[in-house]
């Protein structure tokens, strides 16, 4: 998928206020815009009013991307920037991700987050479950060390 260039302006800009620095969990344009010309990725954006389309609104509230393969599709990235959170427009992203997900015919989908991300509460609501850890995989500048936990929703269909 080669989106817009303001679509990717987007992404970066809610990126950068809802990525904490210290985990280094961001991407950067060009991480983004490679893994988008790949063919197999794919993302969805979110209005402050919760509106698919973006281009009526002057902000942009979230975003998710996704990579699939044969029939799984892994959350490489979703962010709600903080201003917008605690509005609900979280769950109706992640909801809109795993249904377009199921009906393009995933059997499952994956995710990675760090131990104390707090949209850990998010994904458990949609059903996820921990299904893997990478011990001490996130490093702080501080020199700590923080667990990578892997996580899958699947489609009993």
């Amino acid at each position: 998928m080669i989106p817009p260039a303001d679509d990717i302006d987007r992404i970066m800009a809610v990126m950068g206020q809802a990525f904490p620095a210290e985990y280094g969990e961001a991407w950067n344009r060009r991480q983004v815009s490679d893994a988008l010309l790949l063919g197999n990725c794919r993302y969805g954006l979110i209005s402050p009013d919760g509106a698919e389309d973006c281009e009526t609104s002057s902000e942009t509230a979230g975003f998710f991307m996704s990579r699939a393969v044969l029939d799984e599709e892994e959350l490489l990235l979703f962010a709600i920037a903080p201003q917008y959170r605690r509005r609900g427009l979280g769950h109706q992203l992640l909801a809109r991700f795993i249904s377009t997900a199921r009906s393009g015919g995933m059997s499952r989908v994956f995710l990675e987050m760090r131990r104390d991300n707090p949209a850990g509460f998010l994904y458990a609501a949609h059903g996820f479950r921990e299904i893997g850890l990478r011990p001490a995989y996130y490093r702080t500048p501080g020199g700590a060390r923080i667990d990578a936990i892997s996580q899958e929703l699947t489609f009993d269909d």
